[in-house]
Formats: structure tokens, C-alpha cells, sequence
């Protein structure tokens, strides 16, 4: 029998290639144009967990995208994991911006290249390749599921009814989600908790049509600066949300608590250069660490409205656009969020242009417990692979599917990610580290060791 490590070196090269092959499919969920590539992809990913050992491998239909579940069940008395990932990505633009191409993955200094790499296609493939390792080398020792959705980067509308709809086929005792980061690779953490999100679309309209910025410049409202003047009034002076209500329901960290949060690795300076800021921002009466994970916030992810193309055109626009984020901590509600923005920003509107506010998708912010017996075995894994203990950490992101599983199937997450916060998700020039990936593929059969151990 071949130790992880050492069948992680002799297939190195080969767990490189498929993975590369799963990056080069455009997998973009938001857009519908790539609806064939969607396909293809989870027949990819179907193929790859029949080949490293999974019975009952299933392409599922839904009203959007695909999900792919497998299944292996060595013995019913045995701890059953289920693994979650997603296989779509965000979009790749601005284009212009990347170094190399998208979709065709590219090593540079230790680090693979491609949209998706780190998000989340790398790291639950880790998941696939360490499941073939337990197989080949009869080192299973819980029984394993696997669902990969296709829709995570867009809401994952659908996976909420297919959840409902299968609740026997998903039962389970403890969920795994490789779609997170860790400080470093020479200090390791967990994820105890992730931030819920509010997603909204604000449009301004003023004039029933462009109108000649000279001629009716100074007379008709712009609603590109109208739109401009009502998002710089969301925070006030101390960049808190000024939003009523907001943070009625947040519930506030202990002195002990976030002083326990910042005792993680941090260095400011590295954070600014890394960046290409000459200071940070945010909340005031607030660190960083506590800004970026345990604190509310309020973000514009695109605004646009009147020419935009090259040259000049003089023109005031009709209307401008927004789209606009909220990050949600315990116990806010995104629907509760949702509402209370819409009813300020229409609120707030000067009469000189009408505003809409169009809700896209929600999600609610989790903890999950360290005191579990699957946290302790993730924690062992962890210092077994890194020789060092793990610290744990709030993420700021958001997997709103993580709140669903508590609500439907009643079991807890252990958030397992290997990825780094500098992986540059969602942006130009996504990376994931080669060293990131194979370690991954190492600790994942050691969190299989010690959950059985510890479930005897």
C-alpha cells in the first residue's frame, strides 16, 4: 500500500493534466450562452468520479444546471461524509486584464492560472483524487457522497429544491466543503464561519430618453449623478452603514472573542502591498481581520449608465445602474436586509428620478461549531499534514448553501479550504498554488482517518 504522499508524487503530473482539463471548460453560470460548456463540464467531472472508484454516478437534471451526485458506500455501519463543490465559475471579464488566457490554465512560479482554478474547481477535485487514493489503496474508511451543482456563482437556485427532493439519497453525517481559504501554507486554519449575503440591482431613470448633455445640461436631473450622490449616502463618516435598522439583529463579538480572532498571522503592510493600497479602509472602532469577517458590509460590484465606448459622446443618460452586494453576519436575514434596502434607497430618491430596486439572490450566515467530533478530525488532519496545529478563523465570504444543509438534512459543515485570500477569486488573473492543490489531496484522507477513529 502506497502512503498519500507518495501516490501523490507518482501521479503529480497526472492529477495536474485532468485538472487542467476541468479548467479549460468555460463553465460560467451567468451567463446562458455557455449552457453546452455547463454540460460538458459535469459530464467531465460524472466521468472523473466514475473512474476513481464511485458507483451510482448521476448526472441530475434540474431547472437550471446540472448537479452531479456519486456515491460510495463501503459499509452502512460507517460515518457517511458528503462532499460538496461547484464546477461553474464567475465570468472571466475584464479580459483585457488577464495575463493569459482564461481558460487555458498556465504555471508561473508554482501557481496555476485559470478561472475557476481556485474557486472551486482545484479544490474539490483535491476531493476526487484524494477518493481515489482511499480506493486504490482500500484506505476508505467512511462512506462517501459526492454533489457537484453547477450553479453556486449565480445563487444556486435550484440546489435548494433538489436538496428537498432527496433527502434520503443525500443522509449524511457530517458535510465537507473545499471552497474556502486557510492564513498559509505555513500556518493552516479553519473556517468556524462564513458571511451571508444580499444581492441587489438598483436602476435610475430620469428622462424618458438620452438627452444632448448641452442642451439639457443644468435644466434635467442625471441619473448617473443621482445614482452617484445615493450610494455615497449608504455610509456615513465612519464608513458605518447608514442604512435604519441594518444592525439591529448583528450579534456583537466579546472583547474575548475578537481578540481571539486577531491573534492570527497578519501582517498590515504585507496586506497593502499585496493590495497596491497606501491604507486600508473600512468601519471605524474596528481591525481588519474584524472588518473583512465578522462585520456587516455594503459594496457596489458595477455601476454603469450613459457612453461608455471610445471617444466622446455628450450625452446626460436616461438611466444608470447598480449592482450592489451586502455581506451579512449572525443573525442578520437576507430577506430582512433585502427589504430594509429597498425601502431606504426608494426612500431616499429625490423626486426628480424614479428607482427601482430588483433583489437577485440571498444567502444566511453561518458558525459552525469547534467542538465536533468532524472539526476535531479535520484539525488533526491538518496538523498531521502541515506538523502544525490549525487555527480557526471567520470567513468573509459567503456559501449560502451551507445555511440550507443545517435546515434540510440537520447536519453540520466542516469547511476544509486549501485556497489562499491572495488567489484573486472572482478577479482577473485567478490563481490556485500547485503546492495548495497536492496538499490538499494529502490532508483530505487523513480527515477520513481520524473522523472514523473518532466516531468508534
Amino acid at each position: 500500500m502506497q502512503t498519500i504522499k507518495e501516490y501523490v508524487q507518482s501521479n503529480k503530473d497526472r492529477f495536474l493534466e485532468e485538472l487542467f482539463a476541468l479548467l479549460r471548460f468555460p463553465s460560467i453560470s451567468a451567463d446562458p450562452k455557455y449552457k453546452e460548456d455547463i454540460v460538458k463540464t459535469a459530464s467531465f467531472v460524472a466521468d472523473k468520479l466514475k473512474q476513481a472508484g464511485a458507483d451510482k454516478v448521476e448526472v441530475c437534471p434540474t431547472a437550471g444546471n446540472p448537479i452531479v451526485y456519486g456515491e460510495k458506500i463501503v459499509d452502512p455501519s460507517l460515518p457517511t461524509v458528503l462532499v460538496y463543490g461547484h464546477y461553474d465559475v464567475q465570468p472571466a471579464d475584464p479580459l483585457e486584464l488577464w495575463d493569459t488566457p482564461p481558460f487555458e490554465p498556465t504555471v508561473r512560479n508554482g501557481k496555476i492560472y485559470a478561472r475557476g482554478a481556485a474557486d472551486d474547481k482545484g479544490q474539490f477535485y483535491m476531493h476526487v483524487k484524494a477518493f481515489e487514493y482511499m480506493m486504490k489503496n482500500n484506505a476508505l474508511t467512511c462512506n462517501i457522497k459526492f454533489m457537484i451543482e453547477g450553479e453556486e456563482e449565480v445563487g444556486s437556485a435550484h440546489l435548494g429544491d433538489f436538496v428537498k427532493a432527496n433527502k434520503d439519497r443525500l443522509k449524511n453525517d457530517v458535510i465537507v466543503i473545499s471552497d474556502t481559504s486557510m492564513i498559509s501554507l505555513e500556518q493552516p486554519s479553519i473556517e468556524t464561519g462564513l458571511r451571508g449575503l444580499s444581492y441587489v440591482e438598483v436602476e435610475v431613470t430620469g428622462p424618458s430618453r438620452d438627452l444632448h448633455s448641452g442642451v439639457y445640461g443644468g435644466a434635467v436631473a442625471n441619473p448617473a449623478t443621482v445614482l452617484a450622490k445615493l450610494i455615497a449616502s449608504l455610509h456615513d463618516d465612519n464608513n458605518h452603514i447608514a442604512i435604519p435598522g441594518f444592525y439591529d439583529d448583528v450579534v456583537e463579538l466579546s472583547k474575548e472573542e475578537r481578540d481571539a480572532l486577531n491573534k492570527a498571522p497578519f501582517d498590515i503592510e504585507e496586506y497593502k502591498t499585496d493590495l497596491g493600497i497606501d491604507e486600508v479602509w473600512g468601519e471605524k472602532g474596528y481591525t481588519t481581520i474584524e472588518r473583512a469577517g465578522i462585520r456587516p458590509t455594503l459594496e457596489v460590484n458595477g455601476i454603469w449608465g450613459g457612453y461608455i465606448g471610445e471617444g466622446a459622446k455628450t450625452v446626460l443618460p436616461s438611466k444608470a445602474y447598480a449592482k450592489i452586494s451586502m455581506r451579512l453576519v449572525p443573525n442578520q436575514n437576507s430577506e430582512k436586509i433585502t427589504d430594509l434596502f429597498k425601502k431606504h434607497f426608494e426612500a431616499i430618491a429625490p423626486a426628480y428620478v424614479n428607482v427601482k430596486v430588483k433583489p437577485h439572490h440571498g444567502g444566511e450566515p453561518v458558525v459552525t461549531p469547534t467542538d465536533s467530533i468532524a472539526y476535531r478530525a479535520a484539525e488533526m488532519a491538518l496538523e498531521e499534514s502541515f506538523n502544525k496545529k490549525p487555527i480557526p478563523t471567520r470567513g468573509g465570504g459567503s456559501i449560502p448553501i451551507v445555511a440550507l444543509f443545517e435546515k434540510e438534512l440537520n447536519v453540520k459543515t466542516v469547511l476544509l479550504g486549501f485556497g489562499l485570500d491572495s488567489d484573486n477569486l472572482h478577479s482577473p488573473n485567478e490563481k490556485y498554488g500547485i503546492e495548495n492543490y497536492l496538499k490538499g489531496i494529502e490532508t483530505i484522507p487523513l480527515f477520513f482517518k481520524y473522523y472514523a477513529e473518532l466516531n468508534k
